[in-house]
């Protein structure tokens, strides 16, 4: 073609380059480019004279055009002609001056197309920017900003034309007067400067290795003074930034004389923009190279400015920070450069500056020159290191400073320091003291934003940083080794470096380490060297108790124990050995366990079995008495942290304990009872477990020292003996009681067995209760302190506890009734409705441990104990609500369990039947409470008593359990109650009283017959809601007792159990009902006359309907109805729509005997079919669609069915009906769709729903469904009911749209699980084919035609019956039923295939006859048609297939375009059918209408419906074989895959090539049907059709362009250009691009 072709494409693209779209301008862009590909020249000359001709085209679409031509030119330069550069150049040039306003985007493109065209012809580039760069005419902003451009993108182009530039340029200066202009000589110089340094830095390359710096110097020096002495003084910001940045390069080739003259004016006018400018940056960056300029030539004036510079740049570091933008952090950088070139230049004079002030309290003054003070370290070292002392002795008031900035800056310089060996001087401790001090800052005291210039990060927080420094200094410099040891151990003991213990301990371990790798002395603590070093025993006791809380402050717990491992020569010389085996299995258990899941108490107890194995290893009395003596110095260093202060009295109990001398335990126990802290139960609790564990080994002296301490002048009024004393309150003096008496308690319980006997009543009770009670007046006043009462019974419990383990049977306690009625008392005085204290715990696991010993309690007194106790506890709710609500569930655990023991332990003193039902009659009452929670209890107490009364039974002799009935009617009708817990409790007791029947029938104690072992299978059925199964599951458990209960005990049951009638629970009174019914039919002929007084009661009683004698009333409608079976139904059938509850109950009741059933069954089937099923009526006399009404007497009818089959017993007589419940019911459904209730019964109706124990629904249609499904499930079809509901049909068939899809659905599943019921079912149905209801019979020939889809029908030979039924509905009048005969004939495709074969050519006259339905107006006839066809195709013969293959596929073809969605994927598909059905015979006229289906195929590819595209891929991968192309087909099943993502474009592109190679005579008509698309109503097909001739054009060769319609084609996608989808714009513009081919 010729060149006006690449025209007109150009044209045409740029034609659209106006586009509103910014997606379809980039790609007009895109286009151009790829024009521009193939014809670079023509395109810039097309692109050229659009622009030229188009002079009124707005300067956004000319920047647009000049883009394009800019990346042409950026690929393609070196292929232009002079002709073609000089055009673009002058273009170009011309566009970027055009207008003298400043445009932008439309100049810069301008101005990057000469900076393109400059790298290759730099020459005729600047003879064009110099024409209009001419002396003494100021030039175009733009002409300047391109120079500069140039001078950076071609440095060895552009650097021989800057003398003549800037001699130029220089007059230039003087004439510019505004601003921008300004601003734009500025920025080119600094581009010139720079420039001009990269030439001078890269010489060896340059090509002209002679120029020098003197070159530039005279002009830069020129333009300097210009810019510092006239334009730095303008009110304009940013010429004044333009101007400082341009100084600092420039500064670098100023003369050094030139310079060193400047300075003095230079540095201080710079530095003045520090206070006129909020970005800073440009004058710190310009500054530091000023800086470097003036260091280089050795400044001597630079000297004189340092003062103000320093002032500057510090003031420059301390102003605060706003944000965290990039220019503040590069402003932040460039100053501490500057700083470290003056380092470098005047050490001296820095620090000088510096270090004043950081005496300042000005917190940014501080934190700024911490930071350049840091910076300086690390970036001039050396010059720094003489400096060293003065540094140092400058940090002591920054020290001191609070604010957590500061610190954090300290942190910083200190770490700084220790790389430069700053800590190795004198002085360098403090900074090391500094660092434990901020490592043991508290992490709530973070502080959350530490400012806008920190990082905000918890990792660096001041803590953090000290801890890493701290971790850094110790392990990676070895010459601090020295230093920081053993000065590091000072830290351990003081109190305030807690939370540094974990950093602390591990930089020791490794300093410790490290001094035995390298042979240091063995004693690593040496206290003559080092006065202030805590004492072996210190680090010991220190080390030991903070190990008890392993996991706080990082783990300090293994920290500690490895450091302790690390020191154990120095603790002592014999320590070696054990501890290298009993520290590491201390820290494996630690591994294993968190802080959540480590057992405490367990942990402690291994801490403390290794402390007693130390001091037995040492076994040096002197060694344990100083031990002893330091852990008590300790003690007053943990009152913040309770848990370690218990763990350390334990400790100091435990080495008092193996102390043998009894001076020192006696003087140690006196000072720890004067010293303690009474008023914290941690130092209580510690102090009473200090004695006790001291108590094993020195009882006598324990003993002594308490008494000692009660007997003196602490209790009394007159204050005056010892001082420790003076000043305590009342209160105070109480806490102390309760300590004392904590410490008797626990040394009973440690105390030795022996010894502790002998003096329990002597000295430890007496002791206890001097304590708990005082004498005013001689009368003894007891305390009402909750404290100190709890004291008391947790001490007796425990002194009872250790009584009772010392196992003295010959021991008579004779306070033992005194210590009952104080525990009593105690016990009465708690609230009954709360649970706040253990006190009643602890003073019934007192009576608990006292019921056992000697002498025995009163009858009674044993009666008052229970009765109190259970008044105290039962009534308390187990579920507390509040704050402390896992601490109160678990207190009332124990609580329950201390009442469970005292019950055992009074039964152990009489266990028989007698003693037995005492006990239980005091539960008598909770067990009938009318609260549940204290019936649980109760029944979960009496499973307790029975289970000890069967585990203690010993029966000599065959005797009589004689209240066993008293006891199972007491507890089996709670086997219903409304609480689970109770229900499962109540059976527990009835099995175990069954099981102790057995032991009195002489059975051994294990024995549990079968009958006896369902009780416990039972309790499953018991824990489910249902009341239903509550009550079978209480049926079962009657007959298990009606077969274990004694003849003699059957009447005394049976009474008990009526009183269970009155039970105020429904459930329990209708549980007692059953199991009364059940022991009445099992037991005793002599009681069968009382069953029709029963009878008649309960009906009597049935109006006021209880619901627990219903099943009574049941009974004895059964009765009537067995003899008046046609008048019962009538008289039900009368009853009020919809049916209450009782009513429905009495029509299941007529179920029970099958023969009953059957007749009922027949009767409401008469009345279901024989009457009309609705009425019309129409509300309006114009309605064109009148209202349908249902008939009552069939709707009755219909809801009494449903009731009667949802009664078990009817399932002989539903199986006995069973073809014709369910076609009378199906066809029932299809008669109420959409039909409404009378209006007397819809009130009725919307009542019943609303209230909350709702009947049945009345509504038709979903009786009608609900009723087939109860036939379904009583019929044995239980697998049709589930296979429906999976698949959603049950809903289906309620609804108008979706009841078709219900009843096939339906047929499914009968074909599937109820197959020997279909041959009379289907009989029954054919019957009604002929129906004058339409939607009978639309619902009958959906049942049917689903039924051929199932292989059921030919093995119960039903096929050809259902065949002709079918066939014979060809010509229905309902368009329905003549589509769903072609569904069934085509189901035989998967039913019969073999019939298929045989019925060929009947079958597919039918199917083509659907697609020529003539009153098919919505295309459904013909969309089954096509969907059989699919199904039929692969069955028929060829024979009976090749006659209409063609009449097919012309007959689907126009529905490929269809507007319904089912229709066109339905028609793809068939035509993919029909094509795989020609494989390998294939005729030329078949193939024809392939080659004219591939188009559509291929665009509909991208329809908007996904179905759709799916199908056009499987119809795509059936035609390629007949093409006969093995690379079509291999990339149609390469990307086609179903299921996989299709990236369309590349698929289209290799198909493309493909049809292009192989049928390239085909291209004008794959052109012109792609053409047909570009009017498609839809959007993405739109879209595609371009897309896919841009690829037929692209892989066309030149011999076969002639048969496209060039102009046609151009035309066409001019037009999509214009459409309003910018999708199709764009494809419209990408399509273009390509056509550059024919060029």
């Amino acid at each position: 073609m010729t060149e006006s072709y690449v025209k007109r494409l150009s044209c045409a693209l740029l034609g659209a380059i106006t586009d509103k779209d910014p997606e379809v301008q980039e790609q007009v862009c895109s286009a151009l480019c790829s024009i521009g590909e193939a014809q670079p020249e023509e395109t810039l000359r097309a692109c050229e004279e659009h622009l030229r001709q188009q002079s009124k085209l707005a300067h956004p679409y000319r920047a647009l055009v000049l883009r394009a031509m800019e990346m042409v030119l950026s690929r393609h330069t070196g292929k232009l002609d002079k002709d073609t550069a000089n055009i673009v150049i002058h273009l170009a040039s011309s566009e970027m001056t055009k207008t003298k306003e400043l445009v932008c985007g439309w100049q810069q493109a301008a101005s990057s197309v000469l900076v393109a065209v400059g790298r290759q012809f730099i020459n005729r580039v600047m003879e064009e920017l110099l024409s209009k760069f001419q002396p003494g005419v100021l030039p175009h902003c733009s002409v300047v900003q391109t120079l500069a451009n140039l001078a950076v993108s071609n440095v060895f182009g552009m650097v021989p034309f800057l003398p003549s530039i800037l001699s130029t340029m220089l007059p230039m200066l003087g004439m510019a007067k505004q601003d921008e202009m300004r601003v734009t000589f500025c920025s080119a110089l600094q581009s010139f400067s720079e420039s001009a340094l990269e030439y001078l830095a890269n010489l060896d390359q340059a090509p002209d290795p002679t120029v020098r710096k003197d070159t530039f110097a005279a002009d830069i020096f020129s333009a300097y003074d210009i810019l510092f002495n006239h334009w730095l003084q303008s009110r304009e910001a940013k010429l004044r930034l333009a101007v400082v940045e341009a100084l600092g390069p420039m500064s670098l080739l100023l003369p050094s004389e030139r310079l060193e003259e400047q300075l003095p004016k230079l540095l201080p006018g710079v530095l003045a923009l520090y206070k006129k400018h909020a970005e800073t940056f440009y004058v710190s960056k310009s500054l530091g190279q000023i800086l470097e300029a003036a260091v280089s030539v050795s400044s001597r004036t630079l000297e004189g400015q340092l003062d103000a510079l320093l002032t500057a740049l510090h003031a420059q570091i301390c102003v605060p920070v706003e944000s965290l933008s990039p220019l503040v952090m590069s402003n932040q950088k460039e100053v501490l450069r500057c700083f470290t070139v003056l380092a470098r230049s005047a050490p001296g004079r820095l620090l000088a500056f510096l270090l004043p002030k950081l005496d300042t309290s000005n917190e940014r003054l501080r934190v700024g020159t911490l930071q350049v003070l840091k910076h300086v370290i690390n970036s001039a070292a050396a010059q720094m290191e003489a400096q060293k002392p003065f540094i140092l002795s400058s940090m002591r008031l920054p020290l001191l400073d609070p604010n957590p900035q500061v610190k954090r800056a300290v942190v910083q310089v200190i770490s700084a320091m220790a790389h430069h060996g700053y800590l190795e001087q004198p002085g360098g401790e403090v900074m090391v003291e500094y660092l434990v001090q901020q490592c043991a800052l508290p992490p709530e005291q973070e502080p959350e934003n530490l400012g806008p210039n920190s990082e905000d990060l918890m990792a660096d927080s001041v803590r953090a940083m000290s801890i890493r420094t701290l971790y850094l200094v110790s392990t990676a410099m070895d010459r601090m080794s020295d230093v920081l040891w053993p000065y590091l151990l000072e830290f351990l003991i003081p109190v305030r470096f807690t939370r540094a213990l974990t950093p602390l301990c591990r930089s020791l371990l490794h300093l410790a380490q490290k001094r035995q790798e390298v042979g240091a002395d063995a004693f690593l603590i040496q206290q003559g060297a080092h006065v202030r070093l805590p004492s072996p025993y210190a680090v010991a006791t220190r080390l030991l108790v903070v190990s008890s809380s392993p996991y706080l402050g990082g783990g300090r717990g293994v920290a500690s124990l490895r450091l302790l491992n690390a020191l154990h020569r120095s603790v002592h010389p014999l320590l070696g050995q054990q501890w290298e085996t009993a520290i590491p299995l201390l820290l494996e258990y630690l591994e294993e366990y968190t802080e959540e899941t480590l057992p405490q108490k367990e942990w402690e107890e291994k801490l403390l079995l290794f402390l007693r194995d130390t001091l037995a290893v040492v076994s040096d009395n002197l060694w344990v008495c100083q031990l002893s003596l330091e852990m008590c110095r300790q003690l007053p260093c943990y009152n913040g942290t309770p848990q370690e202060k218990h763990f350390l009295y334990k400790c100091i109990g435990t080495t008092l304990g193996v102390a043998s001398s009894k001076d020192v335990v006696r003087k140690h126990l006196q000072e720890l009872l004067e010293t303690a802290r009474y008023q914290e139960q941690a130092d209580r609790e510690g102090l009473a477990c200090c004695f006790g564990i001291c108590a094993s080994s020195h009882l006598e002296d324990v003993l002594a020292q308490l008494e000692d301490f009660v007997r003196s002048a602490v209790f009394r009024k007159p204050i005056g003996i010892f001082n420790i004393f003076k000043d305590r309150s009342e209160n105070e003096v109480e806490k102390v009681k309760s300590g004392l008496i904590l410490c008797y308690g626990h040394v009973a319980t440690q105390a030795p067995r022996e010894g502790m006997l002998a003096r329990v009543e002597s000295d430890i009770l007496p002791g206890m209760f001097r304590c708990f009670s005082t004498k005013v007046l001689g009368i003894k006043v007891e305390t009402k302190d909750p404290a100190l009462k709890l004291c008391l019974v947790r001490s007796s419990c425990m002194v009872s506890h250790a009584i009772c383990s010392a196992q003295a049977s010959s021991f008579h306690f004779s306070r033992k009734a005194e210590l009952v009625a104080q525990m009593m008392e105690l016990i009465r005085a708690e609230p009954v409705d709360t649970l706040r204290t253990p006190i009643r715990k602890e003073a019934m696991l007192t009576c608990a441990h006292l019921a056992s010993l000697e002498p025995v309690l009163g009858e009674q007194a044993q009666a008052d104990v229970i009765q109190g106790c259970l008044h105290s506890v039962m009534a308390l709710v187990p579920e507390p609500q509040g704050e402390h609500q896992g601490c109160e569930e678990v207190l009332y655990l124990d609580t329950m369990c201390a009442l469970k023991d005292l019950m055992t332990s009074l039964l152990q003193r009489d266990v028989t039947p007698q003693g037995l039902q005492v006990m239980v009659e005091h539960l008598s009452p909770w067990i009938k409470s009318p609260q549940g929670h204290e019936r649980v209890q109760a029944l979960s107490l009496s499973g307790c008593l029975l289970q000890y009364f069967r585990e203690r039974l010993h029966v000599s002799a065959l005797t009589p359990f004689h209240n066993l009935g008293l006891l199972v009617g007491l507890f089996s009708p709670r086997c219903a109650d409304p609480w689970p817990a109770a229900r499962q409790e109540a059976i527990g007791c009835v099995h175990a009283l069954l099981s102790l029947q057995l032991c009195y029938e002489g059975f051994s104690r294990d024995y549990c017959d079968d009958s006896t072992k369902r009780l416990l299978a039972l309790k499953d059925g018991l824990a489910h809601p249902d009341p239903a199964i509550m009550l079978h599951t209480c049926h079962i458990m009657a007959q298990v007792i009606a077969k274990r209960l004694p003849p003699d005990q059957l009447i005394s049951l049976l009474l008990t159990m009526f009183e269970g009638l009155e039970d105020p629970d429904k459930n329990c009174s209708q549980a007692t009902s059953a199991m009364i019914n059940c022991l009445l039919q099992a037991r005793g002929s002599a009681l069968l006359e009382k069953v029709p007084e029963l009878v008649s009661v309960l009906r009597s009683k049935l109006q006021a309907a209880p619901e627990h004698i219903l099943p009574a009333a049941q009974h004895s409608v059964y009765l009537l109805a067995s003899q008046h079976c046609a008048a019962v139904v009538s008289s039900l059938l009368g009853s009020p729509l919809p049916f209450d509850s009782h009513t429905c109950l009495l029509w299941r009741a007529l179920a029970v005997e099958p023969s009953l059933a059957t007749q009922v069954l027949r009767l409401l089937l008469e009345r279901v079919s024989r009457d009309v099923p609705f009425k019309e009526n129409r509300t309006f006399l114009l309605g064109s669609t009148p209202d349908r009404v249902a008939t009552l007497l069939p709707l009755s009818a219909t809801c009494a069915l449903h009731e009667v089959v949802s009664a078990p017993a009817s399932g002989p007589a539903v199986l006995e009906l069973y073809p014709q419940l369910f076609v009378a019911l199906l066809l029932r459904v299809s008669c109420m769709l959409g039909v409404q209730l009378p209006r007397n019964l819809e009130a009725k109706e919307r009542r019943a729903t609303s209230l909350p124990t709702a009947t049945r629904s009345l509504e038709p249609c979903s009786c009608a469904v609900d009723a087939l499904q109860a036939v379904l499930l009583r019929g044995g079809s239980e697998g049709v009911v589930q296979g429906v509901e999976l698949e959603g049909g049950w809903e289906l068939l309620r609804t108008s749209s979706g009841h078709e899809e219900g009843t096939t659905r339906l047929a499914t599943a009968m074909a599937k699980c109820a197959g020997p019921r279909l041959p009379l079912v289907t009989k029954a149905l054919i019957c009604t084919q002929n129906s004058p209801y339409e939607i009978q019979r639309i619902t009958s020939t959906a049942f049917l035609a689903e039924l051929l889809s199932s292989n059921v029908v030919n093995d119960l030979m039903l096929l050809e019956s259902l065949l002709d039924s079918l066939v014979a509905r060809q010509k229905d009048p309902c368009t329905s039923v003549r589509r769903l005969v072609l569904r069934g004939l085509a189901n035989l495709a998967s039913g019969s295939p073999e019939k298929v074969r045989a019925r060929g050519p009947q079958l597919l006259t039918a199917m083509i006859g659907g697609l020529d339905d003539g009153d098919d107006l919505h295309s459904l006839v013909a969309l089954e048609a096509m969907a059989g066809l699919m199904r039929l195709l692969p069955l028929v013969e060829p024979r009976d297939l090749h006659p209409v293959l063609l009449h097919i596929t012309i007959r689907v073809r126009p529905f490929f375009d269809s507007e319904k969605t089912e229709v066109r994927t339905a028609s793809i598909c068939l035509f993919g059918h029909l094509n795989e059905a020609c494989h390998g015979d294939c005729e030329d006229v078949f193939l024809e209408q392939v080659v004219s289906g591939l188009v559509p195929l291929l665009l509909h590819l991208q329809d908007p419906q996904t179905p759709v595209a799916s199908a056009c891929k499987f119809a795509l991968c059936m035609s390629s074989p007949n093409l006969e192309c093995e690379e079509l087909s291999g990339t149609f099943q390469r990307h086609l895959q179903d299921g996989r993502g299709l990236h369309y474009g590349e698929f289209l592109n290799a198909t493309c090539k493909h049809l292009m190679l192989h049928f390239p005579d085909l291209l004008g008509r794959l052109v012109r049907d792609s053409l047909f698309y570009f009017k498609s109503g839809w959007e993405d097909i739109r879209a595609a059709a371009p897309l896919f001739t841009g690829f037929l054009v692209l892989h066309a060769e030149s011999r076969h362009w002639s048969q496209v319609d060039l102009e046609q084609l151009l035309m066409a996608l001019q037009l999509l250009l214009r459409d309003p989808a910018p999708l199709v714009r764009v494809k419209a513009a990408e399509a273009l691009g390509r056509l550059v081919k024919f060029a």
